[in-house]
């Protein structure tokens, strides 16, 4: 008996990853489960890219609008969810879409995640108020210190991802990445795995055309409205975290969206990065969504994957 699919679209930001999931979608008359880890928070929207009402409204979303930005989420709660949402698709669809550019949550859906000691919620708290106050640089530079293997694999620009590293390492003596070795799990599913990719140039201008529409819709009143809760974890993020910046005074409003630019540039590299270190073997222009459909097709035809 053949195995129930999730066909998985990845890629860096502003490939065109969410209209080649809602066209898949409605071509196998089924629903999308988002792997952003950003998009499920329904107090942010514009600038996380979230997908728009009339696409929300033609395919069915889950890990859309599902938390809110004081809830802990991380990419265990994730595959829990997923996993769920998964299995609901599948009593009536045989085939499931998953979309988004979050590689560890990917990883966490189509093969488990690796076994992480619990860590000290004194550590945590001690790290998180320390950050508050100091800010990155020093958060990279207790890492360079404490946790060098991570300093130099690790995902440096990332608070949430540096700040559970330090925890790891304070709390067991050993890197985080001593850990992330692990086996993969076997799901009762086929992942068909399909990287989205365009030319450096192209994405770059698609990057900084999506910042400009972002501002021209209002992020900037969005994150007006969020500044009294900018101490949450979900807030300390690209696109956010600089205009917190221009709304205390240290950069301007051009500045700002000239760093949120270039924040995302970097970010699409090291997805990038990410995914070409996973293992994914097909990488497709999204330019030309007839050859994705064709590689699925006969993918799903024979089950091959």
């Amino acid at each position: 008996m053949k195995k129930k699919t999730c066909i998985v679209i990845t890629g860096p930001t502003a490939v065109g990853k969410t209209s080649l999931a809602i066209q898949l979608a409605q071509k196998y008359n089924t629903s999308i489960i988002s792997a952003d880890s950003r998009q499920c928070y329904k107090e942010m929207n514009i600038g996380v890219a979230k997908p728009t009402e009339e696409q929300l409204q033609k395919v069915q979303h889950y890990f859309i609008n599902s938390h809110s930005i004081t809830d802990e989420v991380n990419a265990g709660g994730f595959e829990q969810f997923a996993l769920m949402a998964a299995a609901t698709i599948f009593e009536k669809n045989e085939v499931a879409v998953v979309v988004g550019g979050t590689g560890l949550y990917i990883k966490a859906f189509c093969e488990g995640l690796d076994s992480i000691p619990n860590v000290h919620s004194n550590i945590r708290e001690e790290l998180v108020k320390n950050y508050e106050l100091k800010g990155l640089n020093w958060l990279q530079q207790q890492i360079e210190e404490n946790d060098p293997q991570f300093f130099t694999e690790g995902e440096m620009k990332n608070p949430q991802r540096m700040m559970r590293a330090l925890e790891v390492k304070l709390s067991t003596g050993i890197s985080i990445r001593e850990y992330q070795q692990g086996k993969k799990i076997a799901r009762h599913f086929n992942c068909i795995m399909i990287g989205l990719e365009l030319p450096k140039e192209l994405l770059h201008q698609q990057i900084n055309q999506r910042v400009e529409d972002m501002i021209q819709h209002g992020l900037l009143e969005e994150v007006k409205n969020l500044y009294p809760q900018r101490s949450f974890n979900a807030l300390q993020t690209v696109g956010y975290s600089e205009l917190f910046r221009y709304l205390d005074g240290e950069v301007s409003l051009a500045e700002a969206v000239q760093l949120i630019k270039k924040n995302t540039r970097q970010y699409a590299k090291r997805q990038i990065t990410w995914f070409k270190k996973a293992g994914i073997e097909q990488f497709f222009d999204p330019r030309f969504p007839q050859k994705i459909f064709s590689f699925v097709e006969e993918k799903l035809h024979g089950n091959l994957i």
